[in-house]
């Protein structure tokens, strides 16, 4: 009778953190579509603002006694932040340069990858049954691209190259928590920093810093409100894939991703 207890809790627990995943990435893509459209602001830029309020979120967290810090080496977070880098970066750009709908359609391609991944890299098999629904997600991204009345090639290379990162980041996030025996904040705790060191070291080479369009340009306070509503929703995007890439795996999480809007597709 306890151990059932203990699984209907756990289940419920496992809905809720699926549930607010939905919920929050749900808000990131139009909000951050509403960013680019209505005020421009740099991608890179945005990413770096993401990176940094997820960073202070989790000190907050921290210092609340919510989670406790684990020491743990940077060279074996070295690739993790880097991936985070290029996840967020090439995502937030297939974002800009394509619709709604083709962005979350093409990034539906994620799960296909990932199991490819683990299948040939770390040796994992799936059921037929999961095996046969690759084929439906991979048509029909096929035939959206071919389709497309606004096709943007710019923009579908921006797409491959983020499902590629995300598949390999979101991996990366389940192998590094079991190696490393550590909970979604704790790791987020110690990748988070360095990928925003990462990232600025990055950003004046392509965005720039002062003046119109730049990181601290003028922005108007309109602006600079929704940026920061962005941030904050990003940390909850990021601690929920990592929890629950932790406690279940990463096709669960791409799973759940299909039902955001835009009919398919994982968030951000």
């Amino acid at each position: 009778m306890a151990s059932l207890a203990d699984r209907v809790r756990d289940n419920g627990r496992i809905a809720a953190g699926l549930l607010l995943n939905l919920l929050v990435s749900i808000c990131i893509v139009f909000l951050n579509k509403w960013i680019y459209v209505h005020h421009g602001f740099p991608n890179m830029s945005l990413t770096l603002v993401h990176f940094v309020v997820t960073w202070l979120g989790l000190c907050l967290c921290q210092k609340l006694n919510i989670f406790a810090p684990k020491s743990l080496p940077p060279s074996k977070l070295l690739l993790l932040a880097l991936s985070f880098c290029g996840f967020v970066v090439f995502t937030n750009l297939s974002l800009q340069n394509n619709t709604i709908g083709t962005y979350q359609l093409a990034k539906a391609m994620t799960t296909p990858v990932i199991i490819v991944i683990q299948t040939f890299c770390y040796k994992k098999t799936f059921s037929t049954k999961i095996q046969l629904t690759l084929i439906p997600i991979t048509l029909g991204v096929f035939l959206n691209s071919y389709y497309d009345v606004k096709f943007n090639f710019l923009g579908m290379v921006f797409a491959a190259l983020g499902v590629l990162v995300t598949s390999l980041y979101q991996v990366w996030v389940g192998a590094k928590q079991h190696e490393l025996q550590v909970n979604s904040m704790q790791l987020l705790y110690y990748q988070a920093p360095m990928s925003s060191a990462m990232l600025l070291v990055a950003v004046p080479f392509f965005e720039p810093l002062f003046g119109e369009g730049g990181l601290f340009g003028p922005w108007s306070a309109s602006a600079l409100l929704m940026v920061l509503l962005s941030g904050v929703i990003a940390f909850m995007v990021n601690l929920s894939i990592y929890w629950i890439i932790g406690n279940t795996s990463p096709v669960t999480r791409q799973s759940n991703s299909l039902l955001e809007p835009g009919t398919l597709g994982p968030s951000w």
